[in-house]
Protein backbone atom coordinates (compact mmCIF):
# COMPACT_ATOMS: atom_id res chain seq x y z
CA UNK A 1 0.00 0.00 0.00
CA UNK A 2 1.48 3.72 -0.51
CA UNK A 3 2.26 5.26 2.09
CA UNK A 4 -0.51 7.59 3.57
CA UNK A 5 -2.16 7.89 6.94
CA UNK A 6 -5.67 5.77 7.29
CA UNK A 7 -8.22 6.77 9.85
CA UNK A 8 -8.86 4.02 12.85
CA UNK A 9 -11.04 0.98 11.87
CA UNK A 10 -14.03 1.86 13.43
CA UNK A 11 -14.32 5.56 11.64
CA UNK A 12 -13.16 3.40 7.97
CA UNK A 13 -16.15 1.07 8.68
CA UNK A 14 -18.66 4.29 9.12
CA UNK A 15 -17.26 6.19 6.27
CA UNK A 16 -17.16 2.68 3.67
CA UNK A 17 -21.34 2.31 5.30
CA UNK A 18 -22.24 5.81 4.62
CA UNK A 19 -20.68 5.31 1.07
CA UNK A 20 -22.75 2.25 0.12
CA UNK A 21 -25.63 3.73 1.45
CA UNK A 22 -25.54 6.00 -1.07
CA UNK A 23 -26.24 3.42 -3.95
CA UNK A 24 -29.64 2.64 -4.94
CA UNK A 25 -29.46 -1.37 -3.58
CA UNK A 26 -27.57 -2.48 -1.06
CA UNK A 27 -24.08 -3.98 -2.52
CA UNK A 28 -23.54 -7.42 -1.99
CA UNK A 29 -19.91 -9.10 -1.80
CA UNK A 30 -19.18 -12.70 -2.38
CA UNK A 31 -16.47 -14.37 -0.50
CA UNK A 32 -14.83 -17.61 -1.10
CA UNK A 33 -12.01 -18.74 0.94
CA UNK A 34 -9.41 -21.66 0.23
CA UNK A 35 -7.86 -23.83 2.20
CA UNK A 36 -7.49 -24.81 6.56
CA UNK A 37 -9.76 -24.21 8.90
CA UNK A 38 -7.31 -21.48 10.33
CA UNK A 39 -8.18 -19.94 6.44
CA UNK A 40 -12.03 -20.67 7.47
CA UNK A 41 -12.04 -18.83 10.22
CA UNK A 42 -9.93 -15.78 8.67
CA UNK A 43 -12.79 -16.07 6.34
CA UNK A 44 -15.67 -15.55 9.13
CA UNK A 45 -13.86 -12.73 10.06
CA UNK A 46 -13.60 -10.91 6.46
CA UNK A 47 -17.58 -11.38 6.45
CA UNK A 48 -18.14 -9.90 9.72
CA UNK A 49 -16.84 -6.75 8.26
CA UNK A 50 -18.42 -6.67 5.07
CA UNK A 51 -21.31 -7.12 7.05
CA UNK A 52 -20.33 -4.34 9.54
CA UNK A 53 -19.60 -2.08 6.26
CA UNK A 54 -22.99 -2.16 4.93
CA UNK A 55 -22.33 -5.20 2.31
CA UNK A 56 -25.16 -7.89 1.60
CA UNK A 57 -23.39 -11.37 1.22
CA UNK A 58 -24.12 -13.77 -2.18
CA UNK A 59 -23.36 -17.28 -3.34
CA UNK A 60 -23.34 -16.17 -6.68
CA UNK A 61 -20.10 -14.27 -8.49
CA UNK A 62 -22.59 -12.66 -10.92
CA UNK A 63 -24.61 -10.73 -8.36
CA UNK A 64 -21.28 -9.50 -6.51
CA UNK A 65 -20.31 -5.98 -6.22
CA UNK A 66 -16.83 -7.00 -4.45
CA UNK A 67 -15.37 -10.48 -5.26
CA UNK A 68 -12.74 -11.52 -2.38
CA UNK A 69 -10.88 -14.56 -2.59
CA UNK A 70 -9.33 -15.67 0.47
CA UNK A 71 -5.96 -17.89 -0.32
CA UNK A 72 -4.23 -20.84 0.76
CA UNK A 73 -0.67 -21.10 0.29
CA UNK A 74 0.22 -24.41 1.08
CA UNK A 75 0.29 -26.50 -2.24
CA UNK A 76 1.24 -24.88 -5.34
CA UNK A 77 -2.15 -26.27 -7.50
CA UNK A 78 -3.70 -24.18 -4.75
CA UNK A 79 -2.16 -21.07 -6.11
CA UNK A 80 -2.95 -22.04 -9.45
CA UNK A 81 -6.39 -22.45 -8.86
CA UNK A 82 -6.46 -18.81 -7.63
CA UNK A 83 -4.94 -17.39 -10.58
CA UNK A 84 -7.16 -18.84 -13.00
CA UNK A 85 -9.91 -18.00 -10.98
CA UNK A 86 -8.44 -14.25 -11.47
CA UNK A 87 -7.88 -14.86 -15.04
CA UNK A 88 -11.54 -16.25 -15.94
CA UNK A 89 -12.54 -12.91 -13.87
CA UNK A 90 -10.69 -10.30 -15.96
CA UNK A 91 -13.68 -10.11 -18.63
CA UNK A 92 -16.39 -9.11 -15.96
CA UNK A 93 -14.51 -6.72 -14.29
CA UNK A 94 -13.34 -4.93 -17.48
CA UNK A 95 -17.06 -5.28 -18.41
CA UNK A 96 -17.89 -3.60 -14.81
CA UNK A 97 -15.39 -1.18 -13.29
CA UNK A 98 -16.73 -0.39 -10.65
CA UNK A 99 -16.52 -4.07 -9.59
CA UNK A 100 -13.84 -4.46 -6.53
CA UNK A 101 -11.73 -7.80 -6.99
CA UNK A 102 -9.64 -8.30 -3.37
CA UNK A 103 -7.39 -11.09 -2.98
CA UNK A 104 -6.12 -11.89 0.64
CA UNK A 105 -4.56 -15.04 2.90
CA UNK A 106 -1.65 -16.89 2.96
CA UNK A 107 -0.97 -16.79 -1.15
CA UNK A 108 -0.59 -13.33 -0.90
CA UNK A 109 1.66 -12.98 1.93
CA UNK A 110 4.89 -13.95 -0.50
CA UNK A 111 6.62 -11.62 -2.59
CA UNK A 112 6.99 -13.48 -5.83
CA UNK A 113 2.92 -13.50 -5.89
CA UNK A 114 2.76 -10.09 -5.08
CA UNK A 115 4.44 -9.35 -7.58
CA UNK A 116 2.93 -11.31 -10.00
CA UNK A 117 -0.37 -10.15 -9.00
CA UNK A 118 1.52 -6.66 -10.05
CA UNK A 119 2.48 -7.49 -13.60
CA UNK A 120 0.14 -9.97 -14.60
CA UNK A 121 -3.54 -8.81 -12.58
CA UNK A 122 -3.40 -5.40 -12.50
CA UNK A 123 -7.03 -5.39 -12.41
CA UNK A 124 -7.07 -6.27 -8.88
CA UNK A 125 -7.93 -3.34 -6.74
CA UNK A 126 -7.20 -5.01 -2.87
CA UNK A 127 -4.48 -7.06 -1.71
CA UNK A 128 -4.31 -8.31 2.18
CA UNK A 129 -1.58 -10.50 3.66
CA UNK A 130 -2.75 -13.37 5.79
CA UNK A 131 -2.07 -11.30 9.03
CA UNK A 132 -3.74 -7.99 7.37
CA UNK A 133 -7.76 -9.30 7.73
CA UNK A 134 -8.59 -6.36 10.58
CA UNK A 135 -7.36 -4.29 7.52
CA UNK A 136 -10.18 -4.57 5.10
CA UNK A 137 -11.50 -1.57 5.81
CA UNK A 138 -9.00 0.81 5.52
CA UNK A 139 -8.13 -0.68 1.68
CA UNK A 140 -11.83 -0.16 1.00
CA UNK A 141 -11.48 3.64 2.61
CA UNK A 142 -8.43 3.74 0.39
CA UNK A 143 -10.07 2.55 -3.10
CA UNK A 144 -13.24 4.44 -1.90
CA UNK A 145 -11.00 7.80 -1.84
CA UNK A 146 -8.79 6.91 -5.57
CA UNK A 147 -6.72 4.71 -5.12
CA UNK A 148 -6.05 2.29 -7.65
CA UNK A 149 -4.14 -0.30 -6.05
CA UNK A 150 -4.81 -0.86 -2.01
CA UNK A 151 -2.46 -3.02 -0.99
CA UNK A 152 -1.39 -4.47 2.85
CA UNK A 153 1.04 -7.33 3.16
CA UNK A 154 2.88 -6.61 5.68
CA UNK A 155 3.65 -9.57 8.36
CA UNK A 156 2.63 -7.47 11.71
CA UNK A 157 3.03 -8.88 15.02
CA UNK A 158 -0.50 -7.44 16.29
CA UNK A 159 -3.22 -9.33 17.19
CA UNK A 160 -6.36 -7.46 16.35
CA UNK A 161 -8.94 -8.52 18.61
CA UNK A 162 -12.93 -7.99 18.81
CA UNK A 163 -13.51 -8.10 14.56
CA UNK A 164 -16.57 -8.79 13.93
CA UNK A 165 -16.87 -12.03 12.84
CA UNK A 166 -20.08 -14.12 10.35
CA UNK A 167 -20.35 -17.55 11.68
CA UNK A 168 -21.14 -20.52 9.21
CA UNK A 169 -22.90 -22.77 11.69
CA UNK A 170 -25.15 -21.87 14.81
CA UNK A 171 -23.69 -24.75 16.75
CA UNK A 172 -20.01 -25.05 16.14
CA UNK A 173 -17.26 -22.69 15.88
CA UNK A 174 -13.44 -21.77 15.67
CA UNK A 175 -11.46 -20.37 17.92
CA UNK A 176 -8.01 -19.30 17.06
CA UNK A 177 -5.83 -19.34 20.04
CA UNK A 178 -2.22 -18.59 17.80
CA UNK A 179 -0.85 -17.39 14.89
CA UNK A 180 2.09 -18.03 13.09
CA UNK A 181 4.30 -20.84 13.56
CA UNK A 182 8.45 -21.46 14.54
CA UNK A 183 8.94 -24.98 13.61
CA UNK A 184 10.11 -24.39 9.61
CA UNK A 185 9.37 -27.82 8.71
CA UNK A 186 11.60 -28.73 5.69
CA UNK A 187 8.05 -29.26 3.28
CA UNK A 188 6.00 -26.05 5.05
CA UNK A 189 5.47 -22.73 3.52
CA UNK A 190 3.41 -21.52 6.91
CA UNK A 191 6.11 -20.18 8.60
CA UNK A 192 6.96 -17.61 5.66
CA UNK A 193 3.26 -16.53 5.03
CA UNK A 194 1.79 -16.94 8.60
CA UNK A 195 4.85 -15.41 10.79
CA UNK A 196 6.16 -16.08 14.17
CA UNK A 197 4.52 -17.30 16.89
CA UNK A 198 1.97 -15.04 18.63
CA UNK A 199 -0.55 -16.14 21.76
CA UNK A 200 -4.04 -14.56 21.99
CA UNK A 201 -4.31 -13.51 25.71
CA UNK A 202 -5.94 -15.98 27.51
CA UNK A 203 -8.60 -13.97 29.20
CA UNK A 204 -9.62 -12.93 25.23
CA UNK A 205 -10.11 -16.84 24.16
CA UNK A 206 -11.87 -17.24 27.53
CA UNK A 207 -14.09 -15.01 27.10
CA UNK A 208 -14.89 -15.58 23.66
CA UNK A 209 -15.21 -19.34 24.43
CA UNK A 210 -17.79 -18.52 26.98
CA UNK A 211 -19.85 -16.22 24.75
CA UNK A 212 -20.26 -19.19 22.47
CA UNK A 213 -21.42 -21.35 25.11
CA UNK A 214 -23.72 -18.91 26.31
CA UNK A 215 -24.98 -18.71 22.41
CA UNK A 216 -25.94 -22.02 22.59
CA UNK A 217 -22.37 -22.99 20.69
CA UNK A 218 -21.80 -27.33 21.26
CA UNK A 219 -18.69 -27.88 19.87
CA UNK A 220 -15.51 -25.25 19.65
CA UNK A 221 -12.32 -26.24 18.09
CA UNK A 222 -9.24 -23.99 18.96
CA UNK A 223 -6.97 -23.50 16.60
CA UNK A 224 -3.02 -22.68 15.64
CA UNK A 225 -0.71 -23.77 12.89
CA UNK A 226 0.44 -25.45 16.62
CA UNK A 227 -1.69 -25.19 19.35
CA UNK A 228 0.20 -26.54 22.03
CA UNK A 229 3.04 -24.51 22.11
CA UNK A 230 0.34 -21.29 23.09
CA UNK A 231 1.98 -19.61 25.65
CA UNK A 232 5.49 -19.75 25.31
CA UNK A 233 5.55 -15.80 24.21
CA UNK A 234 3.45 -14.79 26.98
CA UNK A 235 4.48 -13.14 30.23
CA UNK A 236 2.71 -14.82 32.51
CA UNK A 237 3.61 -18.51 31.45
CA UNK A 238 -0.13 -19.76 30.73
CA UNK A 239 0.69 -23.13 28.56
CA UNK A 240 -1.95 -24.73 26.61
CA UNK A 241 -2.49 -27.43 29.41
CA UNK A 242 -3.34 -24.51 31.55
CA UNK A 243 -5.66 -22.86 29.13
CA UNK A 244 -7.44 -26.24 28.63
CA UNK A 245 -8.21 -26.56 31.95
CA UNK A 246 -9.13 -22.72 32.38
CA UNK A 247 -12.01 -22.75 29.88
CA UNK A 248 -13.04 -26.31 30.82
CA UNK A 249 -14.57 -24.62 33.97
CA UNK A 250 -16.84 -22.99 31.81
CA UNK A 251 -20.36 -23.77 32.64
CA UNK A 252 -22.39 -25.43 29.71
CA UNK A 253 -23.06 -28.47 27.39
CA UNK A 254 -20.25 -28.29 25.08
CA UNK A 255 -17.37 -29.96 23.79
CA UNK A 256 -13.80 -28.46 23.15
CA UNK A 257 -11.41 -29.86 20.43
CA UNK A 258 -7.89 -28.39 18.90
CA UNK A 259 -5.81 -28.90 16.38
CA UNK A 260 -3.21 -29.18 15.07
CA UNK A 261 -1.17 -30.96 18.07
CA UNK A 262 2.74 -31.03 17.18
CA UNK A 263 4.07 -34.01 18.47
CA UNK A 264 7.53 -32.25 20.25
CA UNK A 265 5.01 -30.44 22.47
CA UNK A 266 2.33 -33.14 23.44
CA UNK A 267 3.63 -33.32 26.91
CA UNK A 268 2.32 -35.36 29.62
CA UNK A 269 0.03 -32.46 31.17
CA UNK A 270 -1.86 -32.30 27.90
CA UNK A 271 -2.68 -35.65 28.00
CA UNK A 272 -3.48 -35.48 31.55
CA UNK A 273 -5.83 -32.46 30.63
CA UNK A 274 -7.69 -34.29 27.52
CA UNK A 275 -8.04 -36.86 29.96
CA UNK A 276 -9.43 -35.51 33.25
CA UNK A 277 -11.51 -32.04 31.92
CA UNK A 278 -14.97 -32.86 31.10
CA UNK A 279 -15.32 -30.71 28.03
CA UNK A 280 -12.36 -31.94 26.48
CA UNK A 281 -13.49 -34.38 23.48
CA UNK A 282 -11.59 -37.39 23.46
CA UNK A 283 -9.01 -37.45 20.92
CA UNK A 284 -5.88 -35.92 19.93
CA UNK A 285 -5.08 -35.65 15.97
CA UNK A 286 -1.22 -36.38 16.69
CA UNK A 287 0.35 -36.00 13.22
CA UNK A 288 3.33 -37.98 13.04
CA UNK A 289 4.48 -37.48 9.23
CA UNK A 290 6.60 -40.75 8.81
CA UNK A 291 7.66 -43.38 10.67
CA UNK A 292 11.23 -43.19 9.45
CA UNK A 293 13.89 -41.00 11.88
CA UNK A 294 16.33 -40.19 8.71
CA UNK A 295 13.41 -38.94 7.20
CA UNK A 296 11.78 -36.97 10.05
CA UNK A 297 15.12 -35.44 10.07
CA UNK A 298 15.42 -34.33 6.77
CA UNK A 299 11.66 -32.71 7.95
CA UNK A 300 12.89 -30.81 10.60
CA UNK A 301 10.53 -32.82 12.87
CA UNK A 302 12.70 -32.41 15.95
CA UNK A 303 11.31 -35.35 17.27
CA UNK A 304 11.81 -39.41 16.89
CA UNK A 305 10.07 -42.36 16.18
CA UNK A 306 11.13 -43.38 19.52
CA UNK A 307 9.58 -40.01 21.23
CA UNK A 308 6.51 -40.11 19.71
CA UNK A 309 5.97 -43.55 20.69
CA UNK A 310 6.65 -42.73 24.03
CA UNK A 311 3.60 -40.42 23.66
CA UNK A 312 1.30 -42.78 22.37
CA UNK A 313 2.26 -44.93 25.03
CA UNK A 314 1.63 -42.98 27.83
CA UNK A 315 -1.89 -41.92 26.95
CA UNK A 316 -3.27 -45.73 25.71
CA UNK A 317 -1.64 -47.29 29.75
CA UNK A 318 -4.15 -44.77 30.83
CA UNK A 319 -6.51 -45.25 28.22
CA UNK A 320 -6.02 -48.37 26.03
CA UNK A 321 -8.49 -47.89 23.46
CA UNK A 322 -7.91 -43.58 23.16
CA UNK A 323 -8.67 -42.54 19.79
CA UNK A 324 -5.52 -41.37 18.20
CA UNK A 325 -5.44 -40.02 14.45
CA UNK A 326 -2.44 -38.51 12.52
CA UNK A 327 -1.10 -37.03 8.98
CA UNK A 328 1.46 -38.78 7.08
CA UNK A 329 3.45 -38.06 3.95
CA UNK A 330 4.23 -40.25 1.34
CA UNK A 331 6.56 -40.06 -0.59
CA UNK A 332 9.33 -37.44 0.73
CA UNK A 333 12.21 -36.33 -1.32
CA UNK A 334 14.20 -40.02 -1.43
CA UNK A 335 12.14 -41.49 0.89
CA UNK A 336 13.38 -45.15 0.31
CA UNK A 337 11.60 -48.30 0.19
CA UNK A 338 12.85 -49.37 4.08
CA UNK A 339 12.14 -45.75 5.47
CA UNK A 340 8.56 -46.46 3.80
CA UNK A 341 8.44 -50.21 5.30
CA UNK A 342 8.97 -47.92 8.53
CA UNK A 343 5.82 -45.84 8.59
CA UNK A 344 3.84 -48.75 7.93
CA UNK A 345 5.65 -50.52 10.81
CA UNK A 346 4.80 -47.19 12.72
CA UNK A 347 0.91 -47.38 11.37
CA UNK A 348 0.67 -50.98 12.53
CA UNK A 349 2.06 -50.33 16.11
CA UNK A 350 -0.38 -47.26 16.84
CA UNK A 351 -3.69 -48.49 15.15
CA UNK A 352 -4.75 -45.02 14.28
CA UNK A 353 -8.71 -44.56 13.74
CA UNK A 354 -8.47 -42.43 10.96
CA UNK A 355 -5.25 -40.48 9.00
CA UNK A 356 -4.81 -38.08 6.50
CA UNK A 357 -2.13 -38.93 3.91
CA UNK A 358 -0.60 -36.99 1.23
CA UNK A 359 1.62 -37.45 -1.72
CA UNK A 360 4.57 -35.18 -1.40
CA UNK A 361 4.28 -32.40 -3.74
CA UNK A 362 7.01 -30.08 -4.51
CA UNK A 363 6.51 -26.58 -2.25
CA UNK A 364 8.60 -23.50 -3.77
CA UNK A 365 10.03 -21.71 -1.06
CA UNK A 366 10.97 -24.39 0.83
CA UNK A 367 13.97 -26.35 1.74
CA UNK A 368 12.48 -29.78 0.83
CA UNK A 369 12.00 -28.10 -3.05
CA UNK A 370 15.83 -28.20 -3.26
CA UNK A 371 16.28 -31.59 -2.63
CA UNK A 372 17.07 -34.21 -4.70
CA UNK A 373 13.95 -36.86 -5.32
CA UNK A 374 14.76 -39.90 -7.42
CA UNK A 375 11.25 -41.62 -6.52
CA UNK A 376 9.00 -41.28 -9.46
CA UNK A 377 5.05 -40.67 -8.82
CA UNK A 378 4.22 -44.11 -9.83
CA UNK A 379 6.00 -45.50 -6.80
CA UNK A 380 4.56 -42.97 -4.28
CA UNK A 381 1.32 -43.67 -5.86
CA UNK A 382 2.11 -47.28 -5.66
CA UNK A 383 3.03 -46.05 -1.45
CA UNK A 384 0.46 -44.46 -0.99
CA UNK A 385 -2.22 -47.52 -2.03
CA UNK A 386 -0.49 -49.87 0.37
CA UNK A 387 -0.88 -47.01 2.92
CA UNK A 388 -4.73 -46.59 2.68
CA UNK A 389 -5.38 -50.55 2.15
CA UNK A 390 -3.80 -51.07 6.11
CA UNK A 391 -5.13 -48.54 7.47
CA UNK A 392 -8.32 -49.32 5.86
CA UNK A 393 -8.02 -52.72 7.39
CA UNK A 394 -6.94 -51.03 10.56
CA UNK A 395 -9.79 -48.90 10.85
CA UNK A 396 -12.65 -51.96 10.38
CA UNK A 397 -10.95 -53.97 13.38
CA UNK A 398 -10.58 -50.96 15.68
CA UNK A 399 -14.24 -49.74 14.96
CA UNK A 400 -15.61 -53.23 16.34
CA UNK A 401 -14.76 -51.71 19.82
CA UNK A 402 -17.97 -49.28 19.90
CA UNK A 403 -20.52 -52.04 19.02
CA UNK A 404 -22.47 -52.22 22.22
CA UNK A 405 -21.99 -49.12 23.40
CA UNK A 406 -23.97 -45.97 23.63
CA UNK A 407 -22.05 -42.76 22.17
CA UNK A 408 -22.70 -39.14 23.04
CA UNK A 409 -23.07 -37.84 19.33
CA UNK A 410 -22.86 -33.96 17.90
CA UNK A 411 -25.66 -34.12 15.50
CA UNK A 412 -24.23 -32.65 12.50
CA UNK A 413 -26.24 -33.37 8.99
CA UNK A 414 -28.42 -35.35 6.93
CA UNK A 415 -26.74 -39.14 5.06
CA UNK A 416 -25.94 -37.67 1.63
CA UNK A 417 -26.72 -41.73 1.16
CA UNK A 418 -29.26 -42.57 3.37
CA UNK A 419 -32.66 -40.83 3.35
CA UNK A 420 -33.80 -40.15 6.50
CA UNK A 421 -30.41 -40.91 8.42
CA UNK A 422 -28.03 -38.56 10.26
CA UNK A 423 -24.88 -38.11 10.66
CA UNK A 424 -22.35 -36.91 13.48
CA UNK A 425 -19.25 -37.37 15.14
CA UNK A 426 -18.91 -38.56 18.90
CA UNK A 427 -16.26 -37.43 21.34
CA UNK A 428 -13.71 -39.74 20.21
CA UNK A 429 -14.15 -38.13 16.78
CA UNK A 430 -15.95 -41.00 15.15
CA UNK A 431 -18.23 -40.82 12.05
CA UNK A 432 -21.65 -41.97 13.41
CA UNK A 433 -24.85 -42.77 11.23
CA UNK A 434 -28.33 -43.19 12.71
CA UNK A 435 -32.18 -42.82 11.95
CA UNK A 436 -33.44 -38.90 13.15
CA UNK A 437 -35.62 -35.85 12.27
CA UNK A 438 -33.41 -32.85 10.42
CA UNK A 439 -34.37 -30.86 13.63
CA UNK A 440 -31.83 -32.79 16.15
CA UNK A 441 -29.00 -31.41 13.52
CA UNK A 442 -27.19 -29.49 16.41
CA UNK A 443 -28.05 -31.10 19.21
CA UNK A 444 -26.21 -33.83 21.09
CA UNK A 445 -27.65 -37.57 20.95
CA UNK A 446 -27.18 -40.83 22.73
CA UNK A 447 -26.44 -43.33 19.77
CA UNK A 448 -26.23 -47.23 20.68
CA UNK A 449 -24.02 -48.42 17.98
CA UNK A 450 -25.00 -51.63 16.35
CA UNK A 451 -22.70 -52.10 13.48
CA UNK A 452 -19.23 -51.05 12.35
CA UNK A 453 -18.07 -50.16 8.97
CA UNK A 454 -14.08 -48.82 7.43
CA UNK A 455 -15.15 -45.43 7.96
CA UNK A 456 -17.87 -45.00 10.71
CA UNK A 457 -20.07 -47.12 12.67
CA UNK A 458 -24.32 -47.07 13.28
CA UNK A 459 -26.73 -47.78 15.44
CA UNK A 460 -30.01 -45.92 16.80
CA UNK A 461 -31.10 -43.35 19.05
CA UNK A 462 -31.33 -44.51 22.52
CA UNK A 463 -33.44 -42.24 24.68
CA UNK A 464 -31.61 -39.94 27.86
Amino acid sequence: MEHQTLPETAECIRQVRAWLAERPAQPLAYLHTFGCQLNVADGEKLAGLLQAMGFGMTDSVEDASLILYNTCAVRENAEDRVFGTLGSIKKRKMENPGLILCVTGCMTAQQTVAEKLRASYPYVDIVLGSNAVSALPQMLYAHMHGQRHAWDISVSSDIPENVPTQRDSTYKAAVPVMYGCNNFCTYCIVPYVRGRERSRQPAAIIAEVRSLVENGYKEIMLLGQNVNSYGKDLADGMDFPTLLREIDKIEGEYWIRFMSSHPKDATPELMDAILECDHLAKHLHLPVQSGSNAILQRMNRRYTVESYLEKVRYIREKAPDFSLTTDLIVGFPDESEADFQATLELVRTVRYDNMYSFIYSKRTGTKAALMPDAISEQEKSERMGRLLSLQRKIAVENNKRFVGRVLRVLADGESKKRPGMLTGRSSENMLVEFPGEPSLIGQFVNVEILASHSGMVSGTLKGE
